[in-house]
């Protein structure tokens, strides 16, 4: 079979495989070393097409290193290239779908091969040589049915370790197609998916491959300083050095720094204990401000904490806050109720888990947040972000205090069992998407979510 401009097939040489990607995709994929033990992210696609090693792992900063649309570059032309069958597989449905959206934009290049594409569905791509590629869930049973010949995962370090070992069973060799499994993450946690599938490769013998933005920088790369620099203003420290720099999270390292948490509690604005019960106001509703609330509520051993943000200053400030225990659902509930009815404004609270429940009780709407995965980890970020830039003070509250001087990396972003998100640090974090999805907020300052169009502002 032949392509355009007269690829023959199967492609044999490395060179040939980069003018393949050049005319039927428009994708030049970097490969120039910058960092001491780092490879190149063409080496690892040019090793995994070739199958030159079973079982690779990719490890590379967070959306820096390309490492989705790299995949999806390479699902797309081991299927049009090999015939290969071809599963991918994310940390969810909705990312396993994410890639195969970048192949799909891929055939609207003006010299693609699109006399291959039999159909191209929302999860599943055919080929008329044969080739399938397929957008896996993330459940059991998706993943224990076909066997493919080549499956790329994505984003394990959010994927469930008993659902990416099903999977590894997947591949078999067909019409002389070798098999090969791409692993592909950032690594956030200590004690994550991704940490184990590290660990793993060096007892297995799997090749692992590293790079960070330094690879894919202008002007040997797509990445523009700019990009980076933009970036780096926005989220914390830990991330930046974990999920950037590629260094190994550590779980007994702070999760924000000391001295920001230190300009974050300001006695200036008044000394308080926290204790049980203890409803804290540091200033009474001014007519023309506007405030958002968040509230964490108690299950088992853990407790109700509802702060409330003023967002029209800078830097913004908490002006109420309560810490109560596990009581009723309509007590707790009716809590937030009286602080939207006293201060105004929008909400957000813990929705993971909780169904209807706390809807069902709500006179206001508030939005429900699902503390799980990706998601989860972009609150907690954006809220110790806010707090490393200055950009939000408390009172001196000695129980949130403590809570956010002594929060350890593993116990805000694992949320494996063993380790508990502290109660403050999670009200806080929903208080600050409430501020920054109300609508009220100067937009230079933090984003305005797409969720705020579906409540008026009470």
């Amino acid at each position: 079979m032949t392509i355009a401009h007269k690829f023959k097939l199967p492609i044999t040489t490395e060179e040939t495989l980069k003018q393949f990607l050049r005319v039927a995709w428009g994708v030049t994929i970097p490969d120039k070393q910058i960092c001491k033990n780092h490879t190149t992210p063409w080496r690892a696609f040019s090793d995994a097409y070739f199958a030159r090693h079973p079982v690779t792992v990719w490890h590379g900063s967070r959306g820096f290193a390309g490492k989705s649309y790299t995949l999806a570059v390479l699902g797309l032309t081991e299927a049009a290239t090999l015939g290969a069958a071809v599963n991918i597989l994310g940390s969810s449905g909705a990312q396993s779908k994410r890639v195969l959206e970048h192949e799909t934009n891929l055939w609207h290049y003006k010299h693609a091969p699109r006399d291959l594409l039999i159909s191209d569905a929302s999860s599943v791509t055919r080929l008329t040589n044969g080739a399938k590629i397929e957008a896996l869930m993330a459940s059991q049973a998706s993943v224990r049915g076909p066997h493919p010949q080549r499956l790329l995962l994505d984003e394990i370090d959010e994927m469930d370790l008993s659902i990416l070992e099903a999977a590894q069973g997947q591949p078999m060799e067909k019409n002389g197609i070798a098999t090969q499994t791409v692993m592909s993450s950032t690594r956030q946690y200590a004690d994550g998916t991704m940490q184990k599938i590290l660990q793993r490769a060096g007892e297995q013998g799997w090749k692992i491959y590293e790079w960070c933005m330094e690879e894919t920088k202008e002007p040997h790369g797509w990445l523009s300083q700019a990009q980076i620099d933009s970036k780096r203003a926005e989220v914390t420290e830990a991330m930046w050095r974990t999920e950037y720099e590629l260094q190994e999270p550590s779980p007994e390292s702070r999760a924000i720094q000391s001295e920001a948490v230190e300009k974050c509690f300001d006695k200036s604005l008044g000394v308080f204990e926290g204790n049980l019960n203890e409803y804290i106001e540091i200033e009474n509703p001014v007519k023309g401000a506007s405030y958002s609330h968040g509230a964490d509520w108690a299950r088992k051993n853990d407790w109700t904490i509802i702060p409330t943000i003023r967002e029209d200053v800078r830097p913004r400030r908490v002006v109420a806050w309560e810490r109560t225990g596990r009581l009723d659902w309509p007590v707790m509930i009716t809590k937030l109720d009286k602080r939207i009815e006293r201060y105004g404004g929008y909400a957000v609270h813990d929705g993971t888990g909780l169904g209807d429940v706390v809807d069902d009780y709500l006179k206001h709407p508030a939005e429900a947040f699902m503390m799980a995965g990706r998601a989860r980890a972009d609150l907690l970020s954006e809220y110790i972000a806010a707090i490393e830039k200055g950009e939000l003070v408390y009172p001196f509250i000695q129980y949130a205090y403590n809570e956010h001087k002594y929060a350890s990396v593993e116990d805000v972003y694992s949320s494996g069992e063993g380790h508990h998100l502290p109660d403050s640090i999670s009200a806080g974090a929903f208080m600050w998407r409430a501020s920054n999805s109300s609508g009220a907020v100067d937009p230079s300052v933090g984003h305005v979510d797409d969720f705020k169009s579906k409540w008026e502002r009470v």
